[in-house]
């Protein structure tokens, strides 16, 4: 087995899909998915991304990317998976329980006996874009918004934008989330998309915004072409390349100062 190898896994809310890599973020075989079970259990998912790595070629570690707040490795808050039916739906009390505090780094690090780094999902897809000067904010855009924010290519503390609130008693999640794209078409969503950058950005003063996620593609070429010199729209293949450089760019040790989202 190379030790150059990294199964890097990306957790959506509506599809969980995995390659393997190497530590030049060339695919060593194509990718595969699968659709994102509910109730989803932490157990539920360890296996689900055991009988991913079943279906690749082996790695020497593992790079997981999922929604919500991770701490070390450790759950403090999941968004999806606490929902009985998918996102939006009725939360269920037993799996919200069963989500909060689960150390899922350790849990696949035992099941598949690899190295095991996990990460916000947006934090992964930064991963596989920033360059490492300045102010670099990415925002992702699919089920729900997720964001991470690093510094002279330094990851910087978790902050959980999609919960923050908006308007009109909403939150990002609510007011960008794929549900509202359907609802609204691209054109109005994608106004939406370019309101809220507009207003994000005198709050971070990025040198650089980064939009991505599976809907960023969705963008509509005159809402893109008003979102300025500074932001650009990326594929959403960084949520799955991001997962080498991640361990170049997160894997830090307990004394690093803000990176409490991204030590082992």
């Amino acid at each position: 087995m190379a030790q150059s190898t990294t199964l890097a896994i990306d957790c959506g809310g509506g599809g969980i899909k995995a390659s393997v890599l190497g530590d030049d973020g060339v695919m060593h075989a194509q990718p595969v998915r699968t659709v994102t079970p509910y109730p989803l259990s932490p157990a539920r998912l360890v296996t689900i991304i055991c009988e991913l790595a079943d279906q690749l070629p082996p790695a020497a570690r593992l790079t997981v990317g999922m929604p919500g707040m991770i701490r070390r490795g450790v759950v403090v808050y999941t968004p999806h998976y606490i929902c009985k039916a998918g996102p939006r739906t009725r939360i269920d009390p037993a799996l919200e329980t069963a989500w909060s505090g689960f150390d899922i780094q350790t849990a696949l690090t035992e099941a598949l006996n690899v190295p095991a780094l996990v990460l916000n999902d947006a934090e992964v897809h930064a991963c596989g874009v920033v360059i490492g000067t300045g102010l670099e904010v990415v925002l992702t855009l699919g089920t729900g918004v997720g964001n991470a924010i690093f510094d002279a290519g330094v990851l910087q503390a978790h902050a959980e934008l999609s919960a923050a609130p908006l308007k009109w008693g909403l939150t990002y999640d609510d007011y960008l989330g794929e549900h509202e794209r359907l609802r609204l078409g691209d054109a109005h969503w994608s106004r939406r998309v370019r309101q809220v950058v507009e207003a994000l950005e005198p709050v971070f003063h990025w040198d650089r915004l980064y939009l991505g996620g599976g809907n960023a593609r969705r963008i509509t070429p005159t809402n893109a072409a008003r979102l300025g010199r500074k932001t650009m729209i990326i594929p959403n293949a960084a949520g799955i390349s991001g997962g080498v450089r991640a361990w170049q760019l997160c894997n830090q040790p307990a004394s690093s100062h803000l990176n409490a989202g991204c030590e082992t």
